[in-house]
This record gives structure tokens, C-alpha cells and sequence, in this order.
């Protein structure tokens, strides 16, 4: 393909998910969200990455507990863990934090007001859940907390595609 060709296609939207340590709730949001635009034949317009604001699981495969509970949804997480670094925010159009305490540190590194405008909570996206505006940590929890993320990030995964598509017409 010639670049004349290329120029004609819009650039993918470029989404990166981030939590803690990359090990459990951003990789499983990747994971999802990858289902809903595959399903949708919609794989050429996003590219999804996460991180972590933690690097200490860099180069590790998601938590097996994650790996497990999602497979059984038909989600497939191979991601490996790396650390958000200061070029993401170049990079991605949008920077998805899953709690308070991920958007704070996100908040911290961004350069400039643009680069802290492209942070969005994925809380803001949950409705089918209103006790929740954030999606907590399951790491220190037992199936329940791993169950509880996955419907959290399904439900806020179809609405942030939505609201994504909605921006990219």
C-alpha cells in the first residue's frame, strides 16, 4: 500500500486503559473492549493498549485469577504488564484511569492541560451499577471482586464505545 492510499483511511482512535499494576482491571478492560469492537467489525478504527501507573509487573501476564474468570466470559487476556511512561500521552487519544487514586497519578505526569484533558474515569461510563463510579481493585479479593470487575467493565466498555464512536463521526 502507497502512502497516497493510506492517506484516505482515518487513523485508528488509540485508547489505553490504565490501573495499578496492568496486572488485572485495565488488561481485562483492553480484553473487553477488544471483543465489542471485534464483534462489531470495527478492529481497523481503535487500537487499545493499558498500563500501569505501578511498574512493578512489567513484562507479567495478567493475574491468572483475572485470566480465568474472563476466559470463562470468552475473553482472552494476553497482555503483558508495562508501566505508563511519559510518550502515552502523546500516543493515545485517550487515557482511561479506573479509579481516583489511577486519574490522580495520570494527572501527574500529563505535560500540559491537553495531555491531562485526554484522562476520562471509566466510572463515568458504568450504569448499570449506581453504587459504583469507579472500578475497584480485585486483587486483594476473592471471585467475587475478580466477577464483579468483569460485569463493571462490560457494562462501561459498550458505553465507552458508544461515546467513542459518537466523537469520531
Amino acid at each position: 500500500m502507497t502512502k497516497h492510499d493510506n492517506s484516505n483511511q482515518k487513523k485508528p482512535m488509540k485508547v489505553l486503559f490504565v490501573c495499578l499494576g496492568n496486572i488485572c482491571r485495565s488488561p481485562a478492560a483492553q480484553g473487553v473492549m477488544q471483543a465489542m469492537i471485534d464483534r462489531r467489525g470495527l478492529s481497523d478504527r481503535f487500537y487499545l493498549d493499558s498500563a500501569g501507573t505501578y511498574g512493578g509487573h512489567a513484562g507479567d501476564m495478567p493475574d491468572y485469577r483475572m485470566r480465568s474468570h474472563a476466559s470463562k466470559r470468552g475473553y482472552m487476556l494476553t497482555h503483558r504488564s508495562r508501566q505508563i511512561k511519559g510518550s502515552d500521552f502523546e500516543d493515545f487519544d485517550v487515557i482511561v484511569a479506573m479509579d481516583e487514586s489511577n486519574r490522580r497519578n495520570l494527572s501527574r505526569m500529563a505535560a500540559t492541560v491537553d495531555e491531562e484533558r485526554k484522562i476520562v474515569m471509566m466510572g463515568r461510563y458504568i450504569t448499570k451499577f449506581p453504587n459504583y463510579d469507579y472500578v475497584p481493585d480485585p486483587y486483594y479479593e476473592g471471585a467475587e471482586g475478580f466477577e464483579l470487575v468483569l460485569d463493571l467493565l462490560e457494562d462501561s466498555c459498550e458505553v465507552l464505545l458508544e461515546s467513542l464512536l459518537k466523537q469520531m463521526k
